[in-house]
């Protein structure tokens, strides 16, 4: 097995650079509509393309991604490959997040080929009949509905009701003693988002939401275990804007929360399911995307491979890393269950919902089994990775805390946060992946 960290020295420069190819003209055409022509190639593979850090910086277009993209559509604008986009935002709907993609990139995307950190949540149809308390930013209220919840409440709903509890800020303290305004249900479950705005509102009423088990006219029970079921999506340390350095992400957030908690209680905060990159479920869910893609094309070839285009180790390259690994023993043993060797490589049981049966059987009434049999990384420089990056000296003692940015319940790996490839940016991934392929879209 190669090291980690001869890789930071020395995978940048291995060669897998391509003449790229002479572009065509974008169109306006749906890019998913219309049906296979004869005379055209038919693809056996998909692509899973992170967004902040590969084809965009914050609100600014990465030059590269438009070569990328005139790669991938034909003279009337629809993509030659079966693509989805796939991003740990969670402060949008789907629809929202496609077209933005789509203004930006020039090309039609619908929201069929946008998965969001939190869209595999429609598949936990076990909590959407509770009261659910949701944490993050943007429609959180009209996000969770649209995934399936139906009686939801918001961080800043229960402020308004119990307005003694939200006390880190001076000048929004009650300017009076006060009782509850409105009586809230009791919650039952919390559903986190993405960061918020306020970290210090949120993790005040979260924990008191978790230490009353979800009746704040209660005292605080810290000896109360099991805590309410917790979900949790995006679980980015942090992302790449326009700034020169990255950005505290939602990971930043657990890592506040998953702190405060254990040291009120003296207790690990545990989740129920952790979702969005480098979850083996939110994978799943994109390689369904790229099948659902194909049929509607009518391509009659099925897709085999899959390939992740990421800037992040810990979330693209571990995940797309450990989705790989889980196709490649289902394979090699033609059994669904393989997911269990997955979560003791890993050591994450909590990126699956209700433990494993519950987890197979949901994939196979909501998914159906993947039809992949290998996904491959590819790392791009353009974000977050830095190849210029300096290598701590003493590897061995200091290589966790160093380089492990990935959330608290997946277990370090190196083999995980090594890449297939590693280029310069989406164009030349794109350029790879097409020579891998042996593939000419036009």
């Amino acid at each position: 097995m190669r090291g980690l960290l001869p890789l930071f020295r020395g995978l940048h420069t291995v060669s897998n650079r391509q003449a790229r190819r002479k572009a065509g003209i974008v169109g306006s055409r749906c890019g998913l509509c219309g049906t296979q022509s004869v005379n055209k190639p038919q693809p056996r593979f998909g692509l899973l393309f992170d967004i902040d850090g590969v084809l965009v910086r914050g609100r600014m277009l990465i030059p590269a991604a438009k070569l990328a993209v005139e790669k991938l559509v034909d003279s009337q604008g629809r993509f030659v490959v079966p693509v989805v986009f796939v991003t740990n935002a969670g402060n949008c709907l789907r629809q929202t997040k496609a077209d933005q993609i789509s203004h930006i990139l020039g090309v039609p995307i619908t929201e069929d080929q946008v998965i969001m950190s939190h869209s595999p949540l429609r598949m936990f149809k076990k909590f959407h009949d509770k009261c659910v308390l949701v944490s993050g930013q943007g429609p959180v209220l009209e996000i969770a509905k649209n995934v399936g919840f139906k009686n939801v409440v918001s961080i800043d709903m229960v402020r308004e009701s119990y307005p003694l509890l939200d006390m880190v800020d001076h000048n929004r303290r009650p300017k009076l003693p006060s009782t509850p305004v409105v009586s809230l249900p009791t919650v039952e479950a919390v559903v986190l988002f993405g960061e918020p705005i306020r970290w210090e509102t949120n993790l005040q009423l979260i924990i008191d939401i978790l230490l009353t088990h979800g009746n704040l006219n209660s005292p605080h029970q810290t000896h109360a275990v099991p805590h309410l079921p917790l979900l949790a999506c995006n679980m980015d340390l942090m992302w790449m804007a326009e700034a020169n350095s990255p950005r505290f992400g939602h990971g930043t957030f657990l890592v506040c929360l998953e702190n405060i908690y254990k040291k009120i209680t003296g207790k690990d905060l545990k989740y129920d399911a952790l979702m969005g990159k480098p979850s083996e479920l939110t994978y799943h869910f994109a390689e369904y995307l790229i099948r659902s893609q194909a049929m509607q094309r009518q391509w009659k070839l099925p897709i085999t491979s899959l390939y992740a285009i990421g800037d992040n180790l810990m979330t693209d390259i571990y995940g797309a890393n450990m989705y790989s690994r889980f196709l490649e023993e289902r394979a090699s043993i033609k059994n669904p269950k393989a997911v269990a060797q997955v979560v003791a490589a890993t050591g994450s049981s909590t990126a699956m919902p209700g433990g494993e049966e519950e987890f197979d059987s949901m994939w196979e009434n909501e998914l159906a089994l993947p039809s992949a049999t290998s996904c491959k990384s590819i790392l791009v420089c353009t974000g977050v990775y830095n190849p210029n990056a300096e290598v701590p000296s003493d590897a061995s003692r200091c290589i966790k805390e160093t380089v492990f940015h990935g959330h608290r319940d997946f277990r370090f790996d190196p083999a995980l946060v090594e890449p297939n490839y590693i280029v310069q940016d989406v164009a030349e991934a794109v350029d790879l992946i097409f020579q891998q392929e042996k593939f000419v879209s036009r």
